[in-house]
């Protein structure tokens, strides 16, 4: 891989509304609540939302006192303040997952929920979330399943080309991948990661289901097979919740966020934030830190 993978930008996209408020998919958003709770700790102090979005999620990490909403694009982010509000537990910040703006070890949790699958260069994204989590701080990572029941059957069946059992990711589309639980698992050990539990979800997610089963039995349906994450992972979608191990950095008292160019720590001074070493200037627009090197130069 590059150094510098490319990006997935929903600047300017209506992905909330127009794939979850409004789209058919209250099973998926409803699975994953339920994923997400037992594996959840119950609380926490400092957790960090990869991917964030307009904050779907958000309001389920309730546990932890505040809560870091990281996505590259700005107006994602935006409506996710307007969804959650200004308040001191939220803090907004538009950056590169392959460059994260804050010091190491500052973190006792973290999530990465239907965001990996954006990342051309996974190893490298894992890298970068570990070096920001203190040792045993927990995280949680979903990712889309390529050896998933409906793709085994198109390969057998003739109609798929790429191969549901070997290991390499499949780009079906610009910048999103499906990922095998092997290559997976292999990623998350070699940067500093041991799996403690899995969780297959959303295994009926078909328009036929939909129809004919009541959403809280498909739900329950769900919960049910969720259960057997840890025998195998068949579903397309699966969770894992993960434990950083190995010697950690620990965050400096008061430190924060760093220069995403050099690596410097940097002094929290809305509405600018300046690197002492390289001079690179980062904004604070509205409560939103924009650490977007490429988008700033």
């Amino acid at each position: 891989m590059s150094e510098k993978p490319p990006i997935c930008n929903y600047e300017g996209s209506d992905y909330q509304t127009s794939f979850w408020d409004q789209a058919d998919r209250a099973y998926e958003d409803a699975v994953e609540a339920v994923a997400l709770k037992r594996l959840l700790p119950s609380n926490g102090k400092l957790l960090l939302e990869l991917g964030a979005g307009a904050g779907r999620n958000t309001p389920r990490y309730a546990g932890y006192e505040r809560v870091v909403l990281l996505d590259y694009s700005k107006t994602q982010l935006q409506q996710a303040q307007s969804r959650l509000g200004t308040g001191d537990k939220y803090v907004y910040v538009a950056a590169d997952v392959y460059r994260l703006p804050f010091v190491a070890g500052l973190f006792d949790g973290a999530t990465m929920i239907r965001t990996i699958h954006h990342m051309a260069d996974a190893p490298k994204a894992l890298q970068q979330v570990r070096s920001v989590l203190q040792e045993n701080a927990v995280f949680i990572l979903e990712y889309a399943n390529k050896q998933n029941l409906k793709a085994i059957l198109r390969y057998w069946l003739g109609k798929q080309n790429w191969n549901p059992f070997s290991a390499e990711p499949v780009e079906f589309a610009a910048l999103n991948f499906d990922f095998h639980p092997r290559s997976i698992k292999r990623w998350l050990k070699d940067n500093g990661f041991e799996i403690q539990r899995q969780l297959t979800v959303s295994h009926y997610r078909m328009g036929l289901f939909k129809k004919i089963i009541p959403l809280k039995m498909l739900v329950w349906m769900d919960s049910v097979a969720q259960l057997t994450g840890d025998a195998w992972q068949l579903s397309p979608s699966v969770f894992s919740r993960n434990l950083a191990v190995g010697a950690s950095e620990t965050a400096q008292p008061g430190s924060f966020f760093k220069c995403p160019q050099c690596n410097t720590a940097l002094k929290d001074t809305p509405p600018l934030l300046k690197c002492q070493k390289c001079g690179q200037e980062y904004p604070v627009d509205k409560g939103i830190y924009d650490f977007r090197v490429d988008e700033l130069n």
